[in-house]
């Protein structure tokens, strides 16, 4: 299927590695003209070079710096001639007991994962109506869906750019316009985010990573975890052409784990 997104530009958020990565190579692939940021120079350079060899025609901008900060946005936001696509995306909050969490915790969540897509959105969404064409795809969490207790700033930051979403993206000068807001929420996806949570709860434990790592896949009626490639392939289906009637949903791609009808 031809997506009809060669030569559009997307803005690809935290796209070094795991999920924003496998949506930047889905882009690239379809060719998509990709703007891609991160903290990580050095790893965000060696994407940007494994995308230049996988799509030679497309042209690849790596933006080092924090998106989280009006600098980092801004730095983005410039290199990018036209923002057709953005993927919003940033590292989720650290797990806990929220008894541990002070003011500046929660603000730091909300900064990051609910006000900074916000600030990016509120930047391209006028210029994309005014073309006649957007697609925002925000990647968020399952635990939106169903909360985890232990991730409370998670929750809670997520929570509130989505319901922000939920009214947003069905506003008449935005829908009307050909400019698509989603959310995709992500279950377990073998990342290094992901990796990185087990090792630190088999080191509390006490037990084996690949016993603590065997133990969640089968929560999975998958029984593997995700892949960013197939994350990806999806985020480039919500930017085609195709995908242009899908406006404000939150579409969970958790292998079976959610147990729900609805």
């Amino acid at each position: 299927m031809d997506l009809g997104l060669r030569g559009k530009w997307a803005l690809v958020c935290a796209a070094s590695k795991g999920l924003g990565k496998g949506c930047a190579q889905a882009l690239a692939g379809e060719g998509v003209n990709v703007v891609i940021t991160a903290r990580g120079d050095a790893a965000l350079q060696a994407t940007a070079a494994e995308l230049r060899a996988l799509a030679p025609a497309v042209q690849v901008v790596a933006v080092a710096g924090d998106i989280t900060t009006p600098e980092g946005r801004t730095a983005a936001l410039t290199a990018c001639p036209q923002v057709d696509i953005l993927v919003n995306n940033a590292g989720g909050p650290p797990p806990g007991d929220f008894r541990d969490w002070d003011r500046e915790a929660w603000l730091k969540a909300v900064e990051a994962n609910m006000l900074t897509p916000i600030e990016l959105i509120r930047a391209t969404v006028d210029g994309m109506a005014g073309r006649g064409y957007g697609r925002v795809v925000n990647i968020t969490s399952s635990s939106v869906k169903a909360p985890i207790d232990f991730l409370g700033l998670s929750n809670g930051a997520r929570s509130g750019l989505t319901g922000f979403v939920a009214g947003t993206a069905r506003q008449a000068r935005l829908a009307a316009h050909g400019v698509t807001i989603n959310n995709i929420l992500p279950g377990s996806f073998d990342t290094d985010r992901l990796r990185g949570g087990f090792a630190s709860v088999a080191q509390k434990s006490g037990q084996a990573l690949d016993a603590v790592m065997a133990a969640r896949r089968k929560t999975v009626p998958a029984g593997r975890f995700g892949t960013p490639a197939e994350f990806g392939a999806l985020c480039a289906y919500l930017c085609s052409l195709q995908a242009g009637y899908i406006v404000g949903q939150n579409l969970l791609i958790d292998g079976g784990a959610y147990p729900g009808t609805f």
